[in-house]
């Protein structure tokens, strides 16, 4: 199954294939402030499963377009995080996972059925 994402200004499009190794939200401080969100949602492929066509700029791993300054995706060593917001169509993944929960906004719930980390992953 293939899934199409991008920026805001449509000059960075990628294209994931297959399912995600998984799916989770992050609630750290770096997290928060990179996004200007009280969460991050991502989901996490493999390398080999992502293309991304068009120029960003990245500060540790993060990357945003050039053009709109929209943040689409990270990489950390042979993976890719996109971010659930840059995918074209909304509902197509439900987070398995929280990280740092101890530093979520008391306002949101936890995810039913999902793992909660008071810190990073085990």
């Amino acid at each position: 199954m293939e899934r199409l994402s991008g920026c805001t200004c449509r000059q960075v499009k990628i294209t994931t294939t297959g399912e995600p190794d998984r799916v989770g939200i992050c609630h750290c401080l770096n997290c928060r402030k990179h996004h200007g969100a009280v969460f991050y949602a991502a989901a996490i492929f493999t390398s080999d499963a992502v293309s991304i066509i068009g120029d960003t700029q990245h500060l540790d791993g993060r990357h945003f377009c050039q053009t709109c300054g929209s943040s689409v995706f990270a990489v950390s060593d042979h993976e890719v995080e996109i971010h659930l917001g840059a995918f074209d169509l909304p509902n197509q993944f439900i987070p398995t996972y929280e990280t740092w929960v101890s530093r979520r906004e008391t306002w949101l719930l936890p995810i039913a059925g999902a793992a909660q980390y008071e810190r990073n992953r085990d």
